[in-house]
């Protein structure tokens, strides 16, 4: 008797160190919150990173705006990485983070249609002037101006074009880029602009196509990172990855550029 009650003792013992064991693992997980234009380059360079390491993280994509909303109310973010180096700033000037992180990437935007759209696509937006001027353009899509960057700087270039006024009225907002990348292809808008990260995705191109757009159209995307005081010793090995020349090499495959020098 005395034998089996020191089996079962053992036993509990084991599982109790299983569960503890497991939960430590689970805790080590960090929560990564990222825009949603970088989702298909961070996804690639989570995967180098979990192979290289045997470490993993667990990444939540939305608008950056959002996001700063929710760490400022508390939620367990260990790292941020916005789509626009003003909402660190905000985060930074709020002290809910110690400094200002690292510019990890520069964005750039692009106009795209449906594949079986006739739009013709060029720098310029002619194409879109185009259909506008024969009254065939009557949904475009943007990522909403108010708390996405990329919709921001979507509105400043149709400005910049002249042509945020005749388009004002026919937009679809997303969310965020993601969802307005969704609805630029769908057949109920005639096309969108969009960050050329998420164009030059395979999966995008599946059922799009796209044309860069000059920088000069809009103020640059300077897009920043930065680690919370939550974050973990897998959330710093995963940031300092980021900064990795294998990391920037997929950056630069989705269209991304780089500072000469780092912007501190």
């Amino acid at each position: 008797m005395q034998l089996l009650s020191r089996y079962v003792a053992l036993f509990g013992l084991l599982v109790l160190l299983t569960i503890a064991s497991l939960s430590a693992v689970a805790a080590d997980v960090p929560a990564i919150a990222a825009a949603s234009n970088i989702k298909f380059a961070l996804d690639k360079i989570s995967q180098q990173f979990t192979k290289e390491t045997g470490l993993k993280v667990r990444i939540s994509y939305g608008s950056s705006g959002n996001f700063v909303a929710q760490i400022k109310h508390g939620a367990p973010f260990e790292l941020f990485l916005s789509a626009d180096e003003r909402y660190i700033d905000q985060l930074y000037n709020a002290k809910k983070i110690d400094d200002r992180g690292v510019v990890y990437a520069i964005g750039r935007l692009a106009v795209v249609v449906s594949k079986y759209s006739d739009m013709r696509l060029d720098p310029n937006l002619s194409g879109v002037t185009a259909k506008l001027a024969r009254n065939r353009l009557h949904r475009f899509a943007i990522a909403n101006p108010d708390h996405a960057p990329y919709g921001e700087r979507a509105k400043e270039a149709l400005n910049a074009l002249g042509l945020w006024r005749s388009l004002e009225g026919k937009l679809i907002m997303g969310e965020n880029v993601a969802q307005a990348a969704q609805f630029a292809v769908s057949d109920s808008t005639q096309g969108g602009i969009i960050a050329l990260s998420l164009a030059k995705a395979p999966e995008f191109r599946r059922h799009g196509r796209y044309e860069a757009l000059p920088e000069k159209l809009h103020t640059p995307l300077l897009q920043r990172m930065v680690l919370t005081p939550k974050a973990n010793t897998t959330a710093k090995k995963f940031y300092d990855y980021i900064q990795s020349e294998k990391a920037r090499k997929v950056f630069k495959y989705f269209g991304f550029g780089f500072p000469k020098a780092q912007t501190k």
